[in-house]
């Protein structure tokens, strides 16, 4: 979009959605502004023009925008609070290349694909998450979220606006609660507003439950149709679902509990297991880069399936994020465990490299590096408990690096297919108001999201409540393991195969031979366990086959 002004010209691109566009119309109506139209992009822009760089403190959305000022001659680039949209860089010439997509950069003249140390560290120690602010190429980068720059004869600078603040909570617990309550209507309030078809992801937990019944009760105030639900499963899930301490159970008996109690139309996508094997390339390409197996090409496959009757969904990503809900938050051994609570198996990484690489590779090094880096920026008080200061640090951690990870596979594997995804669990207002309720009241009763529960147990079943939290759903068909590991044996059969010069050779032959079972831990989350490493490797082989990246190490 261009705005033409007699002081200069304003030229805007941007990705996103703006969720108080409302509230910036009417603010810049009242100084003067006219509009064209009803669309979010002139109001981002006009506010741009009314606020200049100080535009970023008026925005709640998910957004990536730059936008050219040709008075000033300068580039105004910046990202939402959690980084929900993706926004990558790269200097060549003294010029700033920019897009949406890493893949952009490549089609600009000169841009070179290079995987250095930091890049076999980043695939191989922290993959499928990623540092902020740094990508698996060489000199390719991303803008960190929260953050914004500025590009000018000065060169680039870049500046973080926003960041969770660690202050006192002195909110009774009945004010809490009212306040969580409202911060999180208001968040899926906002959200719901569309002029294209809209719906939930329902798995049946207690986060999608919540959304899908502020949601629900939104459609029937307003007079609207029953809410479209969409839920996935697998061929053959119901005979071949293991339960464990992280997946109890299924989700379709709790799906349906929730489709009784809200009457929504509900809609299953039921997926089969080549499929998640065949699309792991296009989940690749995606993300420009290898991610998380199967469970970024089911989404991807969900995703398409539901795009052919509605274009934006609504999720309940990042409330164990925000509120306390993976184990890693209970569990001694991965609070003292010293690194990333989610990836701690770091020797059994360390030995899928090529020896000859592994002496010039530290994965250990690095990840203590990263690790230690990220924690020197939590603010921890002086009147926080040892329990509470603990727990911001495991959050800042989660917050700063798996929800990322989680929040680029859900943008990603969405529109991929056009389609897309909103998070109203990520409203920076919810997120830092929950930072710092303190831990006894975030884990209530000694259970997970035990405040998140405790609010919802007047509107939603019991057995919704209580239900212990039951991760994405993945594919429990043994065919899985049987395709992916063909897959993987192929390419160690290939010579040409390029992810064959870094790899411990001994090492993958002896996963193969036990299914996965050699490496001996979940490699990444809860439940990335042998077929899902297996499925990365290929991934990271057909991302270099596609790629091409020169390799310095």
């Amino acid at each position: 979009m261009i705005e033409k002004y007699s002081y200069g010209e304003y030229v805007i691109v941007y990705n996103g959605q703006i969720y108080n566009t409302k509230e910036l119309k009417e603010t810049l109506s009242e100084n003067g502004f006219t509009f064209n139209g009803h669309c979010d992009t002139e109001v981002l822009l006009k506010s741009y023009i009314h606020y200049g760089n100080d535009v970023v403190h008026h925005l709640n959305g998910i957004f990536a925008f730059a936008i050219w000022n040709s008075r000033k001659k300068e580039l105004f680039m910046a990202r939402d609070h959690f980084g929900v949209k993706p926004l990558f860089y790269t200097m060549k010439n003294g010029s700033l290349i920019f897009g949406s997509e890493i893949k952009a950069l490549f089609e600009y003249p000169g841009i070179e694909k290079k995987l250095d140390n930091q890049g076999i560290c980043e695939l191989f120690g922290i993959g499928p998450a990623h540092t902020p602010g740094t990508t698996v190429f060489k000199d390719i980068y991303e803008l960190k979220p929260a953050h914004c720059a500025t590009f000018n004869s000065y060169g680039l600078h870049i500046e973080r606006y926003w960041k969770l603040k660690s202050e006192k909570h002195t909110d009774s617990f009945g004010t809490t609660c009212q306040k969580v309550k409202f911060l999180l209507n208001d968040a899926i309030t906002r959200q719901l507003v569309s002029d294209v078809p809209l719906c939930t992801f329902l798995s049946g937990g207690l986060d999608s439950s919540i959304i899908t019944k502020f949601a629900s009760n939104y459609c029937k105030d307003n007079g609207l149709p029953p809410l479209d639900t969409y839920s996935i499963d697998y061929v053959d899930n119901d005979k071949n679902f293991v339960k464990s301490d992280f997946q109890p159970n299924s989700d379709n008996y709790y799906i349906n509990l929730m489709n009784r109690d809200l009457h929504t139309n509900h809609h299953q996508i039921v997926i089969d297991t080549p499929e998640l094997a065949e699309y792991l390339e296009d989940a690749m390409i995606a993300r420009d880069m290898p991610g998380m197996a199967d469970i970024d090409s089911s989404l991807l496959l969900f995703c398409k399936n539901v795009k052919k009757k509605m274009t934006v969904s609504l999720t309940g990503e990042c409330a164990d994020e925000i509120f306390g809900g993976y184990p890693w938050f209970f569990r001694e051994d991965a609070l003292n465990s010293g690194t990333f609570p989610w990836s701690i198996a770091i020797d059994e990484r360390q030995r899928l490299l090529n020896p000859s690489i592994g002496q010039k590779v530290n994965l250990k090094s690095y990840i203590d590096y990263r690790y230690n880096e990220s924690l020197s920026e939590v603010e921890i008080l002086d009147s926080d408990s040892p329990e509470t200061a603990e727990k911001r640090k495991i959050s800042h951690l989660t917050l700063n690096w798996f929800m990322q990870t989680l929040l680029d596979r859900s943008d990603r594997m969405a529109m991929y297919n056009g389609f897309e995804l909103r998070v109203p669990f990520c409203d920076y207002r919810l997120a830092q108001y929950v930072w710092n309720i303190p831990w006894e009241i975030k884990a209530l009763n000694g259970r997970e999201k035990g405040l998140l529960r405790y609010i919802c147990k007047d509107f939603l079943p019991d057995e919704i409540v209580d239900r212990k939290k039951s991760p994405y759903p993945k594919t429990h068909n043994p065919t899985y393991l049987t395709k992916v590991k063909g897959m993987l044996a192929d390419i160690m059969k290939d010579k040409n195969a390029p992810i064959n010069s870094l790899l411990n050779r001994d090492y993958i032959l002896e996963i193969l031979n036990t299914d996965g079972s050699a490496f001996s831990r979940p490699w990444f989350g809860q439940l990335m366990t042998g077929p899902q490493l297996m499925a990365y490797l290929c991934q990271v082989n057909m991302w270099l086959e596609r790629y091409q990246p020169k390799i310095e190490i």
